[in-house]
């Protein structure tokens, strides 16, 4: 009987656990959103992604508009610039999820790229969630409005085409492009070295 009493009560708490930070990821996300999204100075963006858990590395910037989810799973590198309007979808909302987006160093992500790491699986009987991981490499280029889907490697030095909807690993120095994204050149050069550069005041 008094188990059956602490397993209720353990229950409850934990939906009321589950309730609570689920309020709270919807407030944080409203205030990125509509609060520091907006802010026309990227070192105050900066400040409150870092406040709210985001890991962003020396000289990376984030630009205005950008759609934060759960910035606590989301890592930056350095020198990386994520354009206007771009979404970043850090959420781990699943028991035992591997949900998360790493970025490396040196990447550029251009306006309103969209980067996935939750979806609905069309497949099963109640619409199950799934979160999977999404890795960026080293001096990977992301055109506009590119949609990367869950679970996604893309590898050092690749190259994503404008509007490109990436399904699947990309390889590095590999261009691709299409929908879904599929390999369409080769990058000339492999031995990448560039810096990207400091980010404007008001960007």
């Amino acid at each position: 009987m008094l188990r059956r009493i602490l397993r209720a009560t353990m229950t409850v708490w934990q939906k009321i656990q589950r309730r609570i930070t689920t309020i709270w990821l919807e407030l944080a996300t409203g205030f990125l959103w509509w609060g520091v999204g907006v802010v026309p100075l990227h070192h105050v963006r900066r400040f409150f992604y870092r406040l709210f858990g985001m890991q962003i590395g020396s000289g990376s910037t984030l630009h205005m508009g950008a759609r934060i989810y759960d910035p606590r799973h989301i890592y930056i590198g350095k020198d990386s610039i994520i354009g206007e309007k771009v979404t970043l979808d850090g959420r781990r909302q699943l028991e035992n999820s591997r949900g998360g987006i790493t970025i490396g160093d040196h990447v550029d992500i251009a306006s309103e790229v969209m980067i996935w790491t939750s979806e609905h699986d069309i497949s099963s009987t109640d619409f199950a969630p799934i979160e999977e991981p999404v890795t960026i490499g080293d001096y990977v280029f992301i055109g506009p409005r590119a949609i990367i889907l869950p679970g996604v490697t893309i590898a050092h030095g690749a190259v994503i085409a404008a509007g490109a909807v990436v399904t699947k690993d990309v390889a590095a120095h590999s261009i691709v492009g299409g929908v879904p994204a599929k390999a369409i050149g080769q990058r000339a050069q492999n031995n990448l070295q560039y810096r990207l550069g400091r980010a404007r005041w008001f960007q």
